[in-house]
């Protein structure tokens, strides 16, 4: 098969199963910590490198979730223990990992064979040159994810909408709100890991947080916003190569641009829906 397929088929992936863990970040109105992490994970790959001195995928992994986590862990306690407001807390947090994370990268550069640009950007467009059984690695890597995302959210439907949309009452029938609050931040954690050596830092963030609030805009009901938001992704991925081609221009960067489109055209549609007759009209006060 052609690269064009296996670029989109990648982005993709990505799309769908960062759309569909995104909606309840934008729900819970978290959207930032999805970036936070795909920045904080950055010292996790420099110090599993340092330690293992392998670029094997599994080091790889567990540094990267491990600083993950203590992002979210480190936004947790800052927000609930010293007060601080969130999104200063997100700040706080995700520079600091990040920096220490450039730090490493450059003061070890002779040892790190990192690339703090691939980190920010990917290789999307090369993600050809490893294959297995003729696929590339990173499609099965990322074919593997999406399923297990999918099986995530299918068995931990139930725990995530209750304590998504009513922490309070879910707190009340003896549900952990923390867990699940962690569960999810795990699974964005692995997600950002697993998917930023093809596709970037960036393009995670974007495709974790535009398809979701695109799809939010148009629907308020889970399922149809989870299904809107996936099909946003992939509209994005798959438009978003071809206009690179066209232009010249970077993929990952072309596929944003199209992922802004979508949500610019979801926006419209959402005013023109609120300014329509009908909903004026149902505005109006009875007259009988």
């Amino acid at each position: 098969m052609s690269d064009a397929f296996w670029i989109i088929l990648t982005g993709s992936l990505v799309a769908m199963t960062s759309g569909l863990l995104g909606c309840y970040l934008v729900l819970r109105k978290m959207s930032m910590v999805g970036d936070a992490i795909s920045h904080a994970v950055l010292p996790g790959i420099a110090v599993a490198f340092l330690l293992s001195g392998s670029r094997s995928s599994v080091p790889m992994l567990i540094g990267a979730a491990a600083f993950g986590m203590l992002c979210t862990w480190m936004i947790e306690v800052f927000t609930k223990k010293a007060r601080v407001q969130e999104d200063a807390s997100i700040g706080i947090s995700f520079t600091w990992l990040f920096a220490i994370g450039v730090i490493l990268i450059t003061f070890f550069a002779d040892q790190v064979d990192l690339d703090q640009e691939c980190v920010l950007y990917g290789e999307i467009a090369f993600i050809g040159f490893e294959t297995w059984l003729g696929v590339p690695v990173a499609v099965w890597t990322l074919g593997g994810l999406f399923l297990a995302i999918i099986a995530f959210l299918y068995f931990g439907y139930k725990g995530l909408y209750i304590t998504t949309f009513d922490p309070e009452y879910a707190a009340t029938l003896g549900i952990s709100v923390a867990t699940w609050h962690y569960l999810l931040m795990g699974a964005v954690s692995v997600t950002t890991v697993f998917t930023f050596e093809s596709v970037g830092a960036i393009l995670v963030v974007a495709f974790l947080i535009v398809p979701a609030a695109t799809a939010y805009l148009l629907t308020r009901k889970l399922q149809q916003m989870l299904l809107l938001a996936a099909a946003t992704g992939v509209i994005a991925a798959v438009a978003g190569y071809y206009l690179a081609v066209w232009i010249n221009a970077s993929i990952s960067g072309s596929m944003v641009v199209v992922l802004g489109v979508l949500f610019a055209m979801a926006f419209v549609a959402h005013i023109a829906r609120k300014a329509s007759p009908q909903k004026q009209k149902n505005l109006l006060p009875d007259n009988g």
